[in-house]
């Protein structure tokens, strides 16, 4: 592995610990900060908010730098608002953090996909991109468990000031391994925005935040479905969670392979297919205890399987707008974490049981395949014009 790469790692764990480890601590800020459970939910939403505001505008304002100068100005930003949220002394402080902590996370990940696929040998530009999503899926397995523990046994503001020492290594990492790419010369703002013009844009755009959403639809309500349908204990769940990153991780570099050796767009459309399926079985063996392991490490590979070849979908299809794309995707994800999360809650507060957010899913993933084979076939049909 390069160090380069590695160094793009490291900037997803961190960013990975920062969003993930929230569902954990939502106990503990309420309780230190006096507010209601619901209340700190608002904190994971700004997040996200945070992230579809900066993953465009951020990457249409630094984009004529050199990209190790916005990676490092990227991780600054990154570094400043988790040490505001580890001293953040009540609610509106603590959301304004979490707001702006969200800015730089899809412009990292759209700049780096950019620079890892430059990075990679030829032919293996999406597992080079695989590689720094990595970073994420080694925080689920790894980071946001012994997050979550610090927070509960010791203080959740403990947890932030871990996130900032990684995000520290990581800009010294980039410093120090990652090469000096030149700047985009004559760059044309209006040009690059030119891609939201384009059919296969938003195409992309709605397999992706509908998509995905199918993943959130089963991972927001995972731990009540593990505890009243599966039957474990509340203590289980983290380690079970950690199984579901252990899947996460091995599908990341499953998608990466899988994008070099076919197309992304195909391999996209087939593995939203697969998660549509994975879900179908998670409904009906969810009462089935060792049927349920299995199936949360099979769902969650199958879904992670999903990150190297959506992004490098969005880089071929953007071309000389491909860091603005690349960082569009990443605020389609976090579209997809909210809606995804909203849609499986519909019929959870109509009164039915947890395995009905995993119904909502099962059709999430199938219409998210139905916009990416819209998208195969609308490009083969230009190619024969």
């Amino acid at each position: 592995m390069k160090k380069s790469l590695l160094a793009l790692t490291l900037g997803g764990l961190g960013i990975g610990i920062t969003e993930f480890v929230m569902m954990g601590l939502l106990p503990d800020i309420a309780k230190d900060l006096s507010i209601t459970i619901p209340q700190a939910g608002h904190l994971i939403s700004a997040y996200a908010l945070g992230v579809v505001i900066g993953a465009p505008v951020l990457v249409a304002i630094a984009g004529s730098y050199p990209p190790k100068k916005i990676l490092m100005a990227l991780m600054m930003m990154f570094v400043a608002f988790n040490a505001l949220s580890a001293f953040a002394p009540d609610y509106s402080t603590m959301f304004i953090a979490r707001l702006l902590a969200g800015l730089p996370h899809g412009a990292f990940f759209g700049v780096g996909s950019v620079v890892a696929s430059k990075l990679a040998e030829k032919g293996k530009a999406a597992q080079a991109v695989s590689l720094m999503f990595a970073g994420l899926t080694i925080a689920n397995v790894i980071g946001v468990p012994l997050g979550t523990y610090i927070g509960h046994n010791y203080s959740w503001r403990y947890t932030f000031v871990i996130i900032v020492a990684v995000g520290l290594i990581t800009l010294l990492s980039l410093k120090v391994w990652m090469p000096v790419m030149k700047a985009t010369k004559d760059r044309d703002l209006k040009k690059e925005l030119g891609f939201f013009k384009l059919p296969e844009a938003w195409l992309i755009i709605l397999m992706i935040a509908i998509g995905t959403g199918g993943l959130f639809s089963w991972y927001s309500y995972i731990a009540p479905l593990l505890t009243d349908v599966s039957g474990f204990s509340s203590d289980s769940i983290t380690y079970i969670l950690v199984l579901a990153g252990l899947g996460m991780l091995v599908g990341n570099f499953i998608g990466g392979k899988l994008a070099d050796k076919f197309s992304p767009a195909k391999a996209s459309v087939s593995l939203l297919i697969t998660m549509a399926i994975s879900l179908v079985f998670v409904y009906f063996v969810s009462d089935n205890q060792t049927l349920s392991l299995v199936m949360t490490f099979v769902t969650g590979a199958v879904a992670f399987a999903l990150a190297a070849p959506i992004q490098m979908l969005m880089i071929n299809t953007a071309k000389g707008s491909e860091m603005l794309a690349a960082s569009v995707s990443q605020a389609s994800f976090n579209i997809g974490n909210a809606l995804g999360a909203f849609l499986g809650g519909l019929p959870l507060a109509a009164g039915y049981g947890y395995t009905s957010p995993v119904t909502v899913g099962t059709l999430m993933a199938l219409t998210g395949a139905l916009f990416a084979w819209v998208l195969i076939a609308r490009t083969k049909r230009m190619a024969v014009n």
